[in-house]
């Protein structure tokens, strides 16, 4: 028996239903990038060391990560209504306790849990979008939420900015705690219960192999660029993460009721919409990691100034989203999100030109081409992963494509943060002659700290390993940049030849066909795996 068709809302619902979604979504993106903005003056005010810094800000992502997949399940299972809910509960009580706590340890600790919360909240959201909204709205709906989860990025830089510049560190909880029950309070008011009328058995052993595969590979990729690629607790990572992938995918294929069956991947649009989707977020936050240590040390911009220099990208990126659909609708998925990819690559192209001596137009240029980019790629992708699966099927479908952002993320901070941290290594070498050993240590880990005076404390020699420092800083961030410019690239030919086109239809409520028409060809033959890839999807 199929599930029922969602429930009609009334067109003022549905705007206030989009509403809240955007302002919960707002609450989870912008806790990921405005905490970097608030950790010079929490560091000063708490003397948490460099590797409490680095786990008060990467508890939120390990955790966050690794929860998404068997979150979506849940709100599937138990009612996406009452999860984002609960959701909203514990992140917004964690981060109550952050506000109040100066121990670096508690503050590690709630980081973690808001993980969690997060976890809750974020699949549902789209989720809720998904199974609110008529087909015929549904992928304006998607472009909306694309729009926000792209932009929150920089609007939470904005706002952490704007309180720092008149109130302390602990304001960024405060922001967090807002959000969280503004949002509590629209769930309430707006948003319609909604479930899945057949609900699978809780895929248990799934659940926790799938913790345990991304929780182990973030880790590792956060691990290896500060520890060292062959560090034991970088290995360990990896060795937890793969172990746990092939144990997943070898019970997700022999369980009759999987979480996450990983045939699914097979279906044109989702398999390529998650690379697509893990592909941008590798460039953008890959960019955000690096643009903005470049704004504060090369340029000298405050983390105010520096997030104020971003705003092209929502500025752009929002109102884009919006008329992405039509032009999917008229060229096809695949070639709308390949030129998506493609003018990322280009805007990235266009920053890695950027030297010493700093130009805002270039900057603001490349900007403007990145965020276009990223509004014609996202949503293509986020729709297609999304239409692939049943209404019953979204709280899976939704965590997979936050899964695919999130790992994406870290992936671009370590792989391109590594080329920078390479090349800068290896750019200053030449200046370091002649000075003690721990200065010349510190100068190799950091730009900082050649910039804090060491051109007044060592001179002549001093000055020349500022600039020294600066151009391979700069050389750095352009190979890196340059890098991801290329994987974009290579990235949009392969969506091209498979991404859903002009033409194919998508899964709608209430289709009651063996298989959906646009992915049924691709279904595995009769006798083999289709019957328990065929229950998967209905």
């Amino acid at each position: 028996m199929p599930s029922r068709p969602p429930v009609v809302l009334s067109p003022g619902r549905r705007r206030a239903v989009l509403t809240v979604i955007a302002l919960a979504l707002m609450m989870v993106v912008s806790a990921v990038s405005g905490l970097n903005v608030a950790l010079p003056a929490l560091a000063r005010d708490t003397g948490a060391s460099q590797t409490e810094l680095q786990w008060i800000v990467d508890a939120y992502t390990v955790v966050f990560a690794g929860l998404l997949l068997p979150a979506g399940a849940v709100g599937d299972r138990y009612g996406r209504r009452g999860v984002l809910l609960a959701g909203l509960a514990v992140f917004g009580a964690a981060a109550a306790v952050a506000l109040l706590s100066s121990d670096p340890v508690v503050l590690i600790a709630m980081r973690a849990v808001m993980g969690l919360g997060a976890a809750l909240v974020m699949p549902v959201t789209l989720s809720v979008i998904t199974t609110s909204f008529p087909p015929q709205e549904r992928a304006s709906a998607v472009a909306l939420w694309v729009g926000v989860a792209g932009g929150g990025a920089v609007i939470g830089l904005l706002a952490s900015g704007a309180l720092l510049e008149f109130f302390d560190w602990s304001s960024f909880f405060s922001l967090n705690v807002t959000l969280a029950l503004l949002a509590a309070v629209g769930v309430l008011l707006f948003i319609p219960a909604s479930r899945d009328d057949q609900p699978q058995r809780f895929d248990v052993p799934g659940a926790i192999l799938s913790l345990l595969t991304i929780g182990g590979l973030v880790f590792g990729i956060i691990e290896g660029p500060d520890r060292g690629w062959s560090d034991p607790f970088t290995d360990m990572g990896f060795t937890v993460g793969g172990a746990s992938l092939v144990g997943f995918v070898l019970w997700e294929l022999r369980t009759p009721q999987p979480m996450l069956d990983p045939r699914l991947f097979r279906l044109r649009g989702f398999g390529t919409g998650s690379l697509s989707v893990t592909i941008q977020f590798f460039a953008s936050f890959g960019f955000f990691f690096i643009g903005l240590q470049y704004l504060q040390f090369i340029v000298g911009y405050s983390p105010a100034q520096a997030a104020l220099a971003m705003l092209p990208l929502p500025v752009v990126m929002l109102p884009t989203s919006r008329r992405v659909p039509a032009l999917t609708s008229r060229f096809g998925a695949n070639w709308v999100g390949a030129a998506g990819l493609l003018m990322i690559a280009a805007g990235l192209f266009t920053l890695s030109g950027l030297g010493v001596d700093f130009h805002y137009w270039q900057f603001a240029a490349g900007l403007v081409v990145f965020a276009a980019g990223m509004a014609l790629a996202s949503t293509p992708a986020t729709t297609a992963i999304v239409a692939s699966l049943p209404p019953s099927r979204q709280g899976v479908a939704s965590a997979v494509n936050d899964t695919s952002r999130e790992f994406g993320s870290a992936l671009g901070i370590a792989i391109l943060g590594s080329i920078l941290n390479d090349r800068y290594r290896s750019g200053i070498e030449h200046a370091l002659a002649g000075l003690p050993a721990p200065a010349r240590e510190h100068a190799r880990s950091s730009v900082a700290f050649v910039q804090t005076g060491m051109a007044d404390h060592y001179g002549v020699a001093g000055a020349r390993l500022v600039s020294a420092a600066e151009h391979a800083f700069v050389d750095g961030a352009s190979t890196a940049l340059q890098v991801g410019a290329a994987v974009l690239a290579a990235t949009a030919l392969y969506v091209a030849a498979r991404a859903p086109r002009r033409g194919d239809h998508t899964h709608t409520p209430g289709q009651e066909a063996d298989a959906p028409p646009a992915i049924a060809h691709q279904l595995p033959a009769p006798g083999t795996a289709g019957p328990r890839l065929r229950r998967q999807l209905h």
